[in-house]
Order: structure tokens, then C-alpha cells, then sequence
């Protein structure tokens, strides 16, 4: 527990320190080696007064966490981290708190899924750092930032200010139309744009919305509500109406960017999984000068009826290594939702997977291999 120390700082109690073992993911101490002693390593961490309060977390609760996923072995006295073991498993766990406390020093939240993050992304072995990650600011509102929160997300990110037209793909939940919101209220705050165009195709109308009842509005509201939903976090909600009639935020459904030249706009089509390659086409070639476009969507949700092709999983085949035109991929390990939304998304993966070999086997020993056969047989 957390005691605090004369001058109001936040300590560990010195008396009772806080000691957390760790041990291996599968639950064996690594060993050299038979008959070979193990090569022992230690290190020590100075945190900083103002860190050691978000380091702990709440009730211990980071450095719980990193019992079960950290080797090394951590002793925690005062203010001060004392690392021990295999000089990997030491070395690792001290870069893990030293971006940690970087976080914290910044005055950042870190929590249990702030620590999951940081050992995932350098147990990847990437160059990048989790605290300059986790510590983009692209937008503000009310106290609230919106950073890209995995490695992927900075890379689509990235990916976005380096393009012109970028397509972020992967499971829900990733943080696909999320961040593309968030860069597009960026640009227009930084005045790189005049405008905001947020589409999507409406499937279940077949984009045919004349026999639905009410105004326009009320007919194309439930289709473009997250996309509503997403703009109220970044932008004062009180405004919205007012940018809206100016034209500076339009929402609209796919079948109205027909004809149209998009110029010094910044334009995300989201879902873009239930657009046909014909919609595809009519919708890339919108761009017009000075404008940027995010497409966004997920390859194994189409709703597209008689099993025509996503013109998403088509567009891909077309661009792929077009200049100018980045392809961002997103996973479950990118999932920004409950935990098991992660778990959730790979437990399909499988399952289609198997599906699939099913069908495949299916196929090649059906009725029609099987007179393949007798031919043969005669």
C-alpha cells in the first residue's frame, strides 16, 4: 500500500516494502544449462516522487500486473525498483518501468492495460518507444486526449499524415474511424482543410433510402449514428449544428458522393466493407485538390447481399503498392475495447479458419471428385 511521507510525497511505507515475485510465463524459473549455476543480474530504478503514486497503480494493481508477465524478480523499497535475475530478464523489465515512469512523470494514467501495452510492444522488438506512443496527442476536448494507444495505431496514424489516401483495415474495436475522426478534427483546427466529410454506404436500404419514411435526416441518421457518435468526443456538440448548416462538417451516405469533386476536404468512408468495387471506384476517384481520404473497414464483416465482392477486399488487389496509397492493417491485439473484444475477434479467426478447411475438404472429396475417381477406376 502507499504511504505518504513528510512534504505530502507519495512513498512506499519503509517499513513494509513492497516485494513481488515473478516468475515465468510457464511457471519455471529459467535455468542454464545442467550442473551450471545461473548468471544473476541486478538493477536499480530511482522513481520520482511525483511517478511513484501512478506507478503503483491502484491497490498495487501495475505492479501486480507485471508479477504475471515480467521474469525478472521486483523489490520495491521506498522510492527506489530493484530488478533481479537473468541479466535478459532484468534488462527487459528495466526498459518496461523505465517507459512507465516516463508516462507517469508526465502526469499520464497509466493502468493494468497501459502496463499490458508497453511488455507487449517491446517484447516485439520494435525501435519505438511505448511513452512516445502512448504519449501523441492528436486531439483535445474537455480535458480528454485522444492518443493512439498500440504500435499500429502510431503507425496508421502516421501512415495518415504521409498519404494521400490511406485504408485502415481490421477488426472492430481497432480504432480504424476513431483516429481518422481524430485527424480529420485536427486538420481542420490546423486549417489544412476547410471541411469534413464523413460517409458510409446504407446496406441495409440497399442505398435506395427514397421509400424510407421522414426527411432526409431522419431516413440517413441510423446509418451514420457512430459516425455522429465519434464526432460529439472531438468536437463541441454545441457547435456541431452550426458547422454542419455551414457545410464545414458534412455526414452523408455513399450514394450522394456521386458526381461530386471533393476539393481541400478531408474525407472518411467508413464500413467501406459494404461497398461494391463500382462504389469503390465512384468514391476514390471524388478526390479532388488539397484532399486527403481515410477508408475504413473490416474485411470479415460484409453485408453485402447475393455474395457479391467487397470492393474493399478488391481495391487492395488494385492499389496495393501504388504510390501515395497506404494499406494500415490492424489485429486483435489492437483492440482499444473490453479485454475480450481481443479474445473474441481471434476465437472467430479460428473458427473461420477451420470453417474454411472444411468447405475446402469438402469440396475436394465431394460427388464430383468422387466420379472423378471412378473415371479413373475404369
Amino acid at each position: 500500500m502507499v504511504g505518504t511521507a513528510a512534504g505530502g510525497a507519495a512513498r512506499f511505507p519503509e517499513e513494509r516494502p513492497v516485494t513481488i515475485a515473478a516468475s515465468p510465463a510457464n511457471g519455471t524459473r529459467k535455468s542454464s544449462s545442467a550442473g551450471q549455476a545461473s548468471t544473476y543480474a541486478q538493477s536499480k530504478i530511482a522513481v520520482p516522487d511525483e511517478a511513484v503514486l501512478a506507478l503503483l497503480g491502484s491497490r498495487d494493481e501495475n505492479l501486480l500486473l507485471a508479477e504475471d508477465l515480467l521474469d525478472a524478480d521486483v523489490h520495491v523499497r521506498g522510492n527506489e525498483i530493484t530488478l533481479s535475475g537473468e541479466p535478459a530478464e532484468v534488462g527487459f523489465a528495466e526498459r518496461v518501468f523505465s517507459e512507465l515512469i516516463q508516462l507517469a512523470s508526465r502526469g499520464q494514467q497509466v493502468g493494468p492495460d497501459t502496463v499490458r501495452r508497453t511488455v507487449a510492444m517491446l517484447s516485439a522488438n520494435t525501435t519505438e518507444s511505448p511513452a512516445e506512443v502512448f504519449s501523441l496527442d492528436i486531439v483535445s476536448r474537455k480535458g480528454r486526449t485522444i492518443r493512439p494507444k498500440t504500435l499500429n495505431q502510431k503507425h496508421y496514424v502516421d501512415a495518415i499524415d504521409a498519404n494521400t489516401i490511406v485504408f485502415g483495415i481490421g477488426p472492430a474495436g481497432t480504432g480504424k474511424t476513431y483516429l481518422a475522426m481524430a485527424k480529420a478534427v485536427q486538420a481542420l483546427q490546423a486549417k489544412q482543410v476547410s471541411r469534413i466529410i464523413l460517409t458510409r454506404p446504407a446496406v441495409e436500404a440497399g442505398e435506395r433510402l427514397g421509400f424510407l419514411p421522414g426527411t432526409l435526416n431522419d431516413k440517413i441518421d441510423p446509418y451514420l449514428r457512430p459516425l455522429y457518435d465519434a464526432l460529439h468526443d472531438m468536437v463541441d456538440p454545441e457547435s456541431i449544428p452550426r458547422l454542419m448548416q455551414a457545410g464545414t462538417i458534412e455526414v452523408a451516405p455513399l450514394a450522394y458522393m456521386r458526381g461530386r469533386t471533393l476539393n481541400d476536404a478531408f474525407i472518411i468512408l467508413d464500413e467501406a466493407q459494404n461497398t461494391t468495387p463500382e462504389q469503390m471506384k465512384m468514391f476514390l476517384t471524388r478526390l479532388g485538390f488539397g484532399s486527403k481520404i481515410v477508408v475504413t473497414g473490416d474485411i470479415t464483416q460484409v453485408d453485402l447481399p447475393g455474395g457479391q465482392r467487397s470492393g474493399l477486399r478488391v481495391v487492395r488487389e488494385i492499389l496495393e503498392g501504388v504510390d501515395d496509397v497506404n494499406f494500415s492493417v490492424l489485429s486483435s491485439g489492437d483492440v482499444v475495447r473490453h479485454r475480450l473484444v481481443g479474445d473474441i475477434v481471434d476465437a472467430y479467426e479460428k473458427w473461420q479458419v477451420v470453417q474454411d478447411n472444411t468447405d475446402q475438404h469438402g469440396r475436394q472429396s465431394g460427388p464430383g471428385a468422387r466420379r472423378g475417381e471412378q473415371r479413373r477406376g475404369r
